[in-house]
């Protein structure tokens, strides 16, 4: 299985940069998936490591046979304690590519595209136990009108979760193709696609638990961090954009940033990056991926 065809890097030279590799430093990728940014990295190595974080046991087709490369299969919110069972407890730089791989779209039976008729799954994790079509099936409605809101930003999540209890219980969900079909009559005139990608982004959110996997991630990278070591972040949805602008800019993830007595900012972390980095028009051209991408770079600070 080659890089190219399981998953096409995004910003992939901007990321490189952003981490200000030193040649025999310590580095983590967090989402290693097609592996193409660990591949980048390794070629700026010397006498230095790389460990990969990846839950989906498909990308372990990916990785590369270099002594300086070290897989984990794990959750990436375990970061500092994987690191640990390695003997690492500072590292130079972590990067981490959010959101999900052309891979995992592109097959059907992981059930995360509306492109595809497959099984109801979308768990990064094939271990996992909760899939979507247990989150359909059994979540009540109170439950489905939050995820649907907070996590897909769906206007009438209200009147969609009554509707899925309802239909539910006469008709289970079972399929991507089955549940399209039923969501057509709930979406905006012209903007049912948009309105379906709402909605599987809302479930697959909920059933990786991407948000609370991410906020503990980020906690843990500041953690092991050396002083000046760089975060190197790209997020695709404004929900994992907004946990890393908060943390790289107030220290927190919600609420203002402290001060100390002398009006001084308290953050572990110090933006390199003046805002946001995005993909140049060329990049978005060969890779639409990149047209929702941004890129935000810190340092730890010696706080």
């Amino acid at each position: 299985m080659t890089e190219s065809i399981y998953h096409i890097p995004v910003m992939l030279a901007q990321c490189t940069e952003g981490l200000s590799i030193d040649p025999n430093g310590i580095y983590v990728d967090v989402t290693f998936g097609g592996g193409g940014h660990s591949r980048e990295i390794l070629k700026h190595l010397d006498k230095g490591h790389l460990y990969a974080f990846d839950q989906d046991v498909d990308a372990e087709a990916n990785i590369p046979s270099s002594d300086n490369f070290t897989f984990i299969a794990a959750n990436f919110r375990d970061l500092k304690k994987y690191l640990r069972l390695h003997g690492v407890k500072k590292v130079d730089g972590v990067l981490a590519d959010l959101g999900i791989s052309s891979h995992q779209i592109d097959e059907p039976s992981r059930g995360f595209s509306t492109r595809f008729s497959g099984s109801l799954d979308m768990r990064m994790n094939q271990s996992a136990e909760v899939s979507a079509k247990e989150v359909l099936n059994t979540y009540d409605e109170g439950q489905l009108h939050k995820i649907l809101g907070m996590y897909g930003e769906v206007k009438n999540a209200k009147t969609l979760a009554q509707a899925i209890v309802s239909e539910r219980n006469s008709q289970p969900f079972e399929t991507t193709e089955g549940f399209t079909s039923f969501l057509k009559k709930y979406a905006p005139r012209g903007k049912d696609f948009k309105y379906y990608a709402q909605v599987f982004q809302a479930l697959r959110i909920e059933v990786n638990d991407e948000m609370g996997a991410l906020e503990e991630m980020l906690l843990d990278a500041v953690e092991v961090l050396k002083p000046d070591g760089r975060l190197v972040v790209m997020s695709y949805h404004s929900l994992e954009d907004r946990l890393v602008k908060n943390l790289m800019i107030k220290g927190r993830f919600q609420g203002e940033v402290e001060k100390d007595f002398y009006g001084n900012l308290i953050r572990p972390l110090e933006p390199i990056s003046r805002g946001a980095v995005v993909a140049d028009a060329e990049e978005i051209a060969s890779n639409p991926r990149a047209r929702s991408a941004k890129l935000r770079i810190a340092k730890k600070t010696e706080v």
